[in-house]
């Protein structure tokens, strides 16, 4: 039997739910109850305009994400109609999809952190000094270039409702895990899934919490992968080179500016791509190394 081809139209009329669109008033209600409980226990979890900025760049990506909606369909339609298999439309589907998904997330992930080009799309998430809920607002607004790191989810066969549906609940997932706090819970949640202890690890600065803890639901990759670090160390949050700026149109672009500089003084081809696709925590020895060549 010859599947049916979709089109965006066919998904559009689908009326998909938007889940996080629903669990954004939720949301927004435990940031003030998390700042509230901040401010009244005199931790200083929270900053007003750090927090601000949080807000700004989750509100325009949301922006960003209905205006290129049509754009997304499109490329997971595209890869979904080529193939000639699919997975039934039924509840264990959602399970195996969110599974799979999770697989890509976390070497999406990881190559956002080992890649200065991918680095730039995702910098924006880990530029805070603070560890709270609005935290999970920072995504970049070039982070959604990375919708091709998905592709090999939708070629499994996986049907396009299953994956966008599947996307919303991992992305949701994302809220909870950034805070202070939830500490550590039982040891079988904090063998397979990633917890609070796992991300604060994750958005860390010490040195021995760089590139860690890539797990988006899942933490079994990173234990797979050899990529797992447990918390123990009091985490230190931010980026190595802080940006020092509340302006949420630096804070997005703040690595594509630092990329275009480097690609503008490069004396080689071969400087000129180091520049853009080294490791960002080689980037420095890198440039050094070039130095002394000229």
């Amino acid at each position: 039997m010859t599947k049916e081809k979709l089109t965006v139209e066919q998904v559009l009329n689908m009326d998909l739910p938007n889940i996080i669109l629903y669990a954004a008033p939720i949301m927004f209600i435990l940031v003030a109850a998390e700042w509230y409980f901040s401010y009244r226990e005199k931790k200083s979890y929270y900053d007003a305009k750090d927090t601000f900025a949080a807000t700004t760049i989750g509100l325009v990506n949301v922006g960003i994400s209905a205006a290129i909606k049509i754009v997304t369909f499109g490329i997971i339609l595209f890869f979904y109609n080529l193939i000639p298999w699919s997975i039934p439309h039924t509840w264990w589907s959602y399970v195996l999809c969110l599974i799979w998904l999770d697989f890509w997330r976390y070497w999406a992930h990881r190559i956002a952190h080992e890649n200065r080009f991918w680095w730039a799309t995702h910098v924006t998430h880990h530029n805070s000094a603070k560890y709270n809920w609005s935290v999970s607002f920072r995504l970049g607004w070039t982070q959604h270039i990375k919708i091709i790191f998905f592709i090999p989810v939708v070629l499994a066969g996986f049907h396009p409702v299953v994956f966008f549906i599947a996307h919303q609940v991992a992305v949701l997932y994302q809220f909870w895990i950034h805070t202070e706090y939830i500490r550590k819970l039982p040891r079988p949640i904090e063998y397979i899934f990633t917890t609070p202890s796992h991300h604060r690890v994750h958005h860390a600065r010490n040195e021995k919490y760089l590139d860690k803890n890539y797990g988006s639901t899942f933490i079994i990759w990173d234990r797979m992968f050899g990529t797992f670090q447990p918390e123990e160390e009091q985490a230190d949050y931010g980026i190595t080179t802080p940006v020092n700026s509340y302006n949420p149109i630096y804070l997005c672009f703040h690595e594509w500016i630092d990329i275009f500089k480097d690609v503008k003084k490069s004396k080689s081809f071969k400087e000129a791509y180091a520049m853009v696709f080294t490791r960002p925590s080689k980037l420095e020895e890198k440039k050094k190394s070039f130095q002394k060549l000229s």
